[in-house]
């Protein structure tokens, strides 16, 4: 790599409520990091300074690091255009609405600016450092209270003609499944995704409710006790805890998830053909135990006969991915 990759850049991770900022070397290590409040419902100037505080925060801890920096790298979320580095009309950012946040950035602090959504970015950090290090074309998926997906090929993040690629998260498994958040039916984030398990569990347990009205606390379902008795109050990250305690029902509801999963990565296998498949995010963690049994459903619907030769990996970021990812997307300054 090129000294732009080598030297110290600075990942931003902008979500609805948060700013995280980092400071990562050539190895994709985060050396430090701080965290700060966004200003999602102010005007633009407002969120653009709750960034910039972020970032000044991060410089004040060391007052060398700034002349060191080779770049900064902005995961936001989207839509928005990579290719300027505007931002559109995110839904969970109303403060920016056609906003050239790298354009803004880059006069603030004199830097090569870059902007992409969390998951492209995030499977260019796991290309360059992570478990995709050693494979030319990659599909990642983070799977959460969303499902976002990223494909780089060679090293690049693939975008396609306006930016907008990859959001294989909004693919529909279903015509006639329940209606997600983007307008389509079935997508696989509204059958999948964290809320999507948490309601298959409440379901669940309503209806072992119904057929065991009288169920003796030690055939009661523990996500009952987790959740303080109150259906309602059921979670995905409770179905996970019950699993590792060995509940039958919250193993149903998460080998249920896993088939739709199989389901939606063999569509993506037969259209891509990666070299690897890359997994992370909150809900993914609780599926790593199971992916035996996704590799068994690849088998069962892949057209491609040979789709079980694709490894699956689980990412080497988690909860700093979107850090990473903004850093990562400094090196695309320096690649021909």
């Amino acid at each position: 790599m090129t000294d732009t990759h080598d030297g110290l850049v600075v990942g931003v991770d902008i979500g609805g409520t948060k700013v995280a900022v980092g400071l990562v070397d050539g190895n994709g290590e985060i050396k430090t990091q701080t965290r700060t409040s966004m200003v999602a419902n102010g005007t633009a100037a407002e969120g653009l300074a709750a960034v910039a505080s972020a970032i000044d925060l991060l410089f004040a801890r060391d007052a060398k690091i700034r002349p060191l920096i080779r770049g900064i790298g902005m995961c936001a979320p989207g839509p928005l255009d990579p290719s300027t580095g505007v931002v559109i009309n995110p839904p969970n950012l109303p403060c920016w609405r056609n906003f050239p946040l790298a354009a803004e950035v880059t006069a603030i602090y004199r830097v090569p600016v870059k902007v992409e959504n969390d998951a492209n970015a995030a499977a260019l950090a796991e290309s360059y450092w992570g478990a995709g290090l050693d494979y030319r074309h990659i599909f990642y998926a983070t799977i959460g209270t969303g499902i976002g997906t990223g494909i780089v090929f060679d090293k690049r993040i693939y975008n396609g003609r306006t930016g907008a690629a990859a959001e294989g998260g909004h693919m529909s498994i279903d015509y006639r499944g329940p209606r997600c958040g983007c307008g389509k039916p079935g997508c696989i984030e509204i059958l999948a995704a964290g809320p999507a398990i948490a309601r298959r569990a409440r379901a669940k347990l309503t209806s072992q409710q119904t057929t065991q009205a009288a169920a003796q606390p030690a055939t009661r379902s523990s996500m009952m006790d987790l959740a303080h008795r109150n259906i309602d109050a059921v979670t995905s990250e409770m179905v996970g805890q019950a699993y590792l305690a060995g509940d039958l029902l919250a193993k149903e509801t998460l080998l249920e998830t896993v088939d739709l999963l199989s389901l939606w990565l063999s569509n993506i296998i037969d259209l891509l053909e990666p070299d690897v498949i890359i997994i992370g995010g909150g809900v993914a963690a609780m599926l790593f135990p199971f992916f035996d049994d996704l590799s068994r459903g690849l088998a069962k619907y892949c057209v491609n006969t040979r789709c079980l030769e694709i490894p699956m990996l689980q990412a080497r970021y988690g909860a700093d991915s979107g850090i990473a990812g903004g850093a990562a997307l400094c090196s695309e300054f320096s690649i021909p």
